[in-house]
């Protein structure tokens, strides 16, 4: 009897690593992943699926392919593809899939929609106002400061924007640019910033907290220290650089962006905390939201916490909720995870999860993104320069990339925005295609050990501009 096939929906690193994932599975035969990015077809058993020769990106033809080559089962990874109802089309059609339905990614969908929904089942989250009208969003905020100027505010788009939605304020001033630059001008996020979700700024630690859900039963999985802002606290004269070239009025605002890297196991995520946001935070959400909306919530699921110190106990308060593994996070958990993926995957299917005892390496992963970073690039035409900050601002792609083959065997290497093309000489050659470009994980019997790794083979690979965070696994 011949394996399993496995469709992966991704086309970045945590596409990368849900596929490295569902590889290791002895009942798995082959793996195809769309539409996925070169390193798809650098990971055993993985290859990208394509129509006539190119990469499939529509359900459509999602469909038509699973059907052709026999799917047993498609994971889908990003929240673009659940947002347009992958999960119910794909269902409709009898065909097995891992993820939320589209009626349940309004809990990513919509930060203004989940924290009202999140307010009404008594699961904690910081004081909050919605607006759609940016006067009246700036009169809020001026309001906020006269009354609390102790305290500061957090302005998020409402809809999707590729984990770079939040622009968090430290005055009056920075606020009330912010609800500018989302909601007016140059509206930075485009229709995700048609309304905003503006909330108090909390101190403490922030967690992100991983779960699996059959829509039944709840189950933790590890989490993992990661890194949003683009550069580390002591870079201040290129986040300056950086705000100036990407026309910032805040020189000294340190950029969010969809991740920097990140590691696992988490330094301080106990038992004692797991089990308080299991009960007040995860299993309240999942069953709350089948009683409100009548649906399930079926499929992977990620808190974006924090972790407040509120009469010497610790209080956790939702963020923001993806419906999706999270990425870098993927690349660093999933390499620990023992229990086979696709056995688990069918359990979440055959709503068995209470069946499932997960298992994980007891090893640390460290994983570091390099990025496209500032570079000067002569304009052919006209023979000028222009200079592009960088990711996650404006950043030049289709850059050569070498130095991978030297990469060490027990490295992984995840690819987050890459294609293969030919170089002038009608070689092939691997370019760079997004802001993220390559997720490098070491492994090790310690966090030091893995550390070591990731950032000896990271030096060996080049391209123009290449940037990364050189703190990754330093800071608890």
């Amino acid at each position: 009897m011949s394996g399993a096939k496995v469709l992966v929906v991704d086309a970045g690193g945590r596409g990368n690593a849900i596929a490295h994932a569902f590889a290791r599975s002895p009942l798995v035969e082959r793996v195809y992943v769309a539409p996925g990015n070169a390193g798809s077809s650098m990971l055993d058993k993985c290859e990208i699926a394509q129509k006539r020769g190119r990469p499939i990106k529509e359900i459509a033809d999602l469909i038509s392919f699973a059907r052709e080559v026999g799917i047993d089962m498609t994971f889908v990874g990003p929240e673009g593809y659940l947002s347009d109802g992958i999960v119910n089309v794909f269902s409709k059609a009898g065909l097995q899939i891992v993820g939320p339905r589209r009626e349940a990614t309004i809990l990513e969908g919509s930060k203004c929609d989940t924290k009202d929904f999140l307010q009404s089942i008594g699961v904690p989250i910081p004081r909050h106002r919605n607006f759609s009208n940016p006067d009246e969003a700036k009169e809020y905020a001026s309001a906020f400061y006269r009354d609390f100027p102790e305290k500061n505010l957090v302005v998020k788009a409402d809809g999707l924007a590729a984990g770079k939605g939040s622009i968090v304020c430290s005055s009056q001033e920075e606020a009330v640019s912010a609800i500018e630059r989302i909601m007016v001008e140059p509206r930075l996020f485009g229709d995700a910033g048609r309304r905003v979700d503006i909330e108090e700024r909390l101190s403490g630690r922030e967690l992100m907290f991983f779960a699996v859900s059959d829509g039944r039963t709840v189950l933790p999985l590890e989490s993992a220290m990661d890194y949003k802002r683009a550069f580390a606290p002591d870079e201040g004269v290129a986040i300056r650089l950086f705000n100036k070239l990407s026309g910032n009025p805040n020189l000294d605002n340190n950029p969010n962006t969809g991740g920097m890297g990140g590691y696992s196991p988490h330094p301080w995520l106990d038992q004692d905390l797991t089990d308080r946001i299991m009960e007040t935070i995860a299993v309240p959400t999942i069953k709350g939201f089948k009683e409100v909306t009548g649906f399930e919530y079926s499929g992977m699921i990620y808190f974006g916490l924090m972790i407040c110190e509120e009469e010497e106990e610790k209080v956790p308060r939702v963020l923001e909720i993806n419906v999706r593994l999270g990425d870098p996070e993927a690349e660093v958990i999933l390499p620990r995870l023992e229990t086979d993926m696709y056995l688990l995957s069918k359990a979440v299917l055959n709503k068995e999860l209470d069946s499932i005892d997960l298992e994980w390496s007891p090893e640390a992963c460290v994983g570091v993104c390099a990025i496209s970073g500032r570079v000067i690039k002569p304009v052919t035409s006209g023979g000028t320069e222009e200079e592009r900050p960088g990711y996650p601002g404006p950043h030049y792609t289709n850059m050569p990339i070498r130095g991978l083959e030297k990469v060490d065997p027990d490295v992984l290497v995840y690819h987050n925005g890459t294609a293969f093309g030919t170089d002038a000489a009608g070689n092939e050659q691997l370019y760079t295609t997004g802001g993220r470009v390559l997720t490098v994980v070491g492994r090790g019997e310690s966090l030091t050990e893995a550390r070591e790794k990731a950032y000896r083979n990271i030096r060996k690979i080049r391209f123009n501009g290449i940037r990364y965070r050189k703190d990754i696994g330093l800071s608890p």
